[in-house]
């Protein structure tokens, strides 16, 4: 298993510049297709139009969102052509609400989606809406970068944040390439249920599944001595100098995670380093 056909979804400037560098490393790296789809979004909410107003209106933020469109693929085209991979680019124009059926038709059909943090100053609601469009509707793997920058020694040291659920599991599953390249993997397990079937031996039946797939790994039991799981995570990754964590996203409700906060969310908000997800 590896990766071959990888998708990066890209709305503004911004994140060109960001996640498109980004992506083409990875695809290089992995020797896959990379796929640029760039998206001019009509923001204009459903029901937005009052009764009887000019359906010149409408036709106007559509030209005006086919024109961004258009303008991003101009500027992506430049930069894939400049490297040495496989590429292939579209622009398509979609109304706010119609991103995840747009996003998730795409994503379902790649190995790894990669994107650029949707929590960072000044980002689009768009960024977090394509996130969750490709986790949830296309059922994909996504790599977020913060920032867009890939750190230089990229998934040569690996935290696998374990908490015995079905999204991390999955995610495991979904990162086998990177976690077989690694020169090490970290199975971080912070604080083990007392009463869980892994009691005796906290992520041993991981590591073991992973020591098949010629994966070199370690596990490193954790006290939460911070309040949050999140940020005894983030101060590990710190702690051992890794540069990727992967993990299972969205354990809880999208809207818990908005409303309540989760690990998911505040990963994404704190992390200085690549984040490998999976639902």
């Amino acid at each position: 298993m590896s990766f071959k056909s990888i998708s990066t979804f890209l709305a503004s400037g911004a994140e060109l510049e960001g996640s498109l560098p980004a992506a083409i490393t990875i695809a290089q790296r992995e020797d896959a297709h990379l796929t640029a789809c760039l998206l001019g979004v009509d923001m204009t909410p459903a029901g937005g139009f009052y009764m009887g107003a000019s359906p010149l209106l409408l036709q106007e933020t559509l030209e005006r969102a086919q024109s961004d469109a258009e303008a991003l693929e101009a500027r992506a085209r430049k930069l894939l052509s400049a490297e040495t991979l496989r590429w292939g680019s579209e622009s398509a124009v979609v109304q706010f609400g119609g991103l995840p059926a747009l996003v998730g038709l795409r994503a379902r059909f790649s190995d790894l989606v990669v994107q650029s943090g949707p929590y960072v100053e000044n980002a689009l609601p768009t960024q977090e809406a394509v996130l969750e469009s490709a986790l949830f509707e296309g059922q994909a793997a996504v790599m977020v970068v913060p920032e867009g920058k890939l750190p230089p020694d990229f998934g040569r040291r690996v935290v696998v944040a374990w908490n015995q659920s079905n999204e991390a599991l999955n995610a495991v599953r979904r990162a086998l390439p990177l976690l077989r390249a690694a020169d090490q993997v970290i199975v971080a397990i912070v604080n083990p249920p007392v009463h869980s079937p892994e009691r005796s031996d906290p992520g041993g039946m991981l590591t073991q599944m992973l020591a098949r797939h010629g994966v070199r790994c370690e596990v490193s039991v954790l006290a939460k001595t911070l309040p949050r799981v999140s940020d005894v995570l983030l101060r590990y990754m710190a702690d051992v100098d890794a540069s990727l964590l992967v993990m299972g996203a969205y354990g809880h409700s999208r809207l818990r995670e908005a409303i309540l906060g989760g690990a998911t969310r505040n990963v994404l908000e704190r992390s200085k380093w690549p984040v490998f997800l999976a639902h």
